[in-house]
């Protein structure tokens, strides 16, 4: 029963239940992939925030790391009343900036100054150099009552030379975070600038400042400032370097009233991959660390595994579900072909018993005629033979057409077929193409071999000269004309006994064709009108036309 139920199934819908089975599998194997993908999503943002704590913390570190060694060169010059650039030098060369300093420019010292000690200052800052140094901006172009330049910057390169001279707190930036130190006494970082070592260059930058001040508790002043320049891409690398030998993509926002400012970034960075964000207290100045994934948004490994490999099965089962439904509909064909054969078979059984019924009947009728007008046993055995012969004929020409329709002019024809050429004798055959019925044939056929038997031996066929006639038409669509005419033969007489010919054609024509048979003794000739129906083939037919699968 479910066997059945399946194939019908198949059967009914060939293209549905193969369709439906792939995008069933295809709907597994997408909920496998969007699982496999969530779990991966899951451990990769927990990567992630592993790595944006990891980062933090080490840029923390370093920042940490860079306000230790300036808490330690504010000391020397909170103890020394002169720090001269010699002593500088070698103190910084002892702090080992190389291996414990990276990221940063090196360490510089800004005495806080007022305008009036400006000629000092240059002084100081031109001893032992080839060339004159100012400060810059200058008193005269900028008026100011307070300056804050570099005199100091180790190590000495010709990249740091450049920042020599330089008054910090003439620049709006370095000024803020100038006066923060001052007020809070400890490490402050600036927001972005642009540092002066880059010369015409854009490259962002930050600094951090540590005050230095003299004298005791209550009478403290400001001496000035010990800082360290940065560039921010170096420091980020140097911080990331902390984390992993990985190359995990970050960017460095000073946060300014609320603002972003990108200050640095690592290469490999995509807008579009998903990303962890991480606040970090870089010397007292609030900063925004960002951390992106370092795998983009592409299904991992395993999700296109699985997706190929479902894909792969969905394909497969649409292929042998389309195998099956084709199987299912030839075995479903084959089995409607055996029933139509069946009833075929049992209609073709059942017109043929008709139709032999029929045929006995038709022989028993003219074998009864026959013998009750036979005088002897030759004239019987004669008798009978002419009209199975002419039967046969019938059927003969039937069995070419299949048992289908035949026309008119056959039948006659046959019947006519021995005197056609003889040159005594002139047949006139003519009228439309009308087909007929089996069963009508076979009772045209009987009369027209009685006409012919009877002019052969009374009538026009029997002398030389004599003329005979079959024309037919239609009377409408369903009833054709037969006339029958001789002449040019030997004068007729009504005759005074009926012959089988009369009561075969009266009797059992008639009532084969349904229609009653005008039989008539002018003394110029036989003259017999015959109605013959015209029937549908739907009427009579044994069988439909062959399907498909019969003609192949």
């Amino acid at each position: 029963m479910r066997k059945g139920v399946r194939q019908r199934w198949l059967v009914d819908y060939p293209r549905l239940v193969p369709l439906a089975i792939f995008l069933l599998v295809a709907a597994v194997t997408a909920l496998s992939v969007f699982s496999i993908e969530s779990g991966q999503r899951i451990r990769e943002e927990a990567e992630l925030t592993r790595k944006a704590q990891a980062m933090a913390f080490a840029i923390e570190r370093r920042a940490y790391s860079n306000s230790a060694f300036l808490r330690a060169a504010g000391a020397l010059f909170g103890s020394q009343d002169e720090v001269d650039s010699e002593t500088f030098r070698q103190f910084v060369a002892e702090l080992r900036l190389d291996s414990d300093y990276r990221g940063a420019e090196g360490i510089g010292w800004a005495p806080a100054i007022d305008s009036g000690q400006v000629a000092e200052v240059e002084s100081v800052l031109n001893q032992g150099k080839l060339r004159s140094l100012r400060l810059r901006p200058s008193i005269v172009e900028e008026p100011r009552s307070q300056l804050v330049p570099v005199l100091f910057l180790q190590p000495d390169t010709l990249r740091n030379r450049r920042a020599l001279g330089f008054d910090m707190y003439s620049e709006p930036v370095r000024r803020e975070a100038l006066d923060e130190a001052t007020r809070t006494e400890r490490p402050t970082a600036t927001g972005r600038v642009t540092l002066v070592q880059e010369g015409g260059g854009k490259e962002p930058g930050f600094l951090i400042y540590m005050p230095v001040f003299e004298g005791g508790i209550g009478n403290r002043t400001l001496k000035g400032f010990v800082y360290s320049p940065f560039t921010a891409s170096q420091f980020l690398t140097s911080a990331a370097e902390l984390v992993s030998g990985e190359e995990t993509p970050v960017r460095l926002f000073d946060i300014d009233e609320g603002e972003r400012v990108l200050m640095a970034q690592r290469q490999g960075w995509d807008p579009d991959r998903s990303t962890v964000d991480r606040q970090v207290d870089l010397a007292g100045r609030e900063m925004l660390l960002v951390v992106q994934a370092s795998n983009d948004n592409t299904l991992s490994s395993l999700s296109m595994i699985t997706l190929l490999f479902g894909l792969a099965v969905a394909s497969l089962l649409l292929v042998v579900a389309r195998l099956l439904t084709q199987q299912a509909q030839e075995d479903s064909r084959s089995l409607d072909w055996f029933a139509e054969q069946n009833s075929i078979r049992n209609s073709l059984t059942r017109e043929l018993n008709h139709r032999v019924k029929n045929t006995l009947a038709n022989v028993l009728s003219i074998v009864s005629l026959t013998r009750r007008r036979a005088e002897n046993l030759d004239d019987f055995a004669e008798g009978i033979d002419q009209r199975i012969r002419a039967l046969s004929a019938t059927h003969d020409l039937l069995t070419q057409s299949e048992w289908g329709t035949t026309p008119i002019r056959s039948v006659i024809e046959v019947e006519l077929a021995p005197y056609a050429n003889d040159a005594d004798h002139d047949l006139v055959i003519e009228g439309p193409p009308v087909e007929l019925a089996p069963n009508d044939a076979l009772s045209l056929g009987l009369a027209i071999h009685e006409l012919a038997t009877n002019a052969a031996k009374y009538g026009a066929l029997s002398t030389r000269g004599g003329k005979v006639s079959i024309i037919w038409t239609l009377v409408n669509e369903r009833l054709a004309r037969i006339d029958w005419t001789e002449s040019g033969g030997p004068r007729v007489t009504e005759p005074t006994k009926r012959g089988f010919g009369t009561d075969l054609i009266e009797k059992i024509v008639a009532h084969e064709l349904r229609h009653p048979v005008d039989l008539e003794f002018l003394p110029t000739g036989v003259r017999c009108k015959l109605l013959v129906p015209v029937r549908e083939p739907s009427e009579f037919a044994l069988r439909s036309p062959p399907t498909q699968l019969e003609e192949q």
